[in-house]
């Protein structure tokens, strides 16, 4: 059983995917954002190449853990996501993914222009990780 994480921003999404397993996710690419009929063939290639069955999407929450607009255009892409794909997605907390992908990619000494390429895949595979560990230890 695969899972699918993905980090959804304006411009980009970030692509990660689960083992067999579901143990570990391993960073897959980053889309970048054309219009939503190209968005959605391009997240339904991946899910038939990896014979994905459930998808996790970034929340992203404010830090006091309410949701603002960028959370809305989130929700809203998801439902399409769902509605066109026909997998269900889980919705995971993703404060702080971002700055923990730039901080490990940082540590080990990743120039600025690397840095931007991958951050947003970094950032899908820290969600997917998240939503991994938390269910495995249940």
């Amino acid at each position: 059983m695969r899972i699918l994480g993905l980090d959804i921003g304006d411009k980009t999404i970030g692509v990660a995917v689960s083992d067999l397993l579901g143990f570990t996710a391993q960073g897959v690419t980053t889309i970048k954002r054309i219009g939503k009929e190209k968005d959605i063939q391009e997240l339904k290639k991946i899910c038939e190449e990896y014979k994905v069955e459930t998808i996790v999407a970034g929340l992203p929450k404010n830090m006091n853990g309410t949701l603002g607009p960028q959370s809305e255009k989130v929700l809203k892409f998801c439902e399409v996501i769902e509605e066109r794909i026909g997998l269900p997605i889980k919705m995971w907390d993703e404060r702080l993914t971002t700055v923990a992908a730039h901080r490990a990619m940082l540590e080990a000494d990743l120039s600025r222009a690397k840095r931007k390429k991958i951050v947003d895949k970094m950032a899908a595979m820290y969600i997917l990780q998240g939503y991994l560990d938390s269910i495995s230890s249940k």
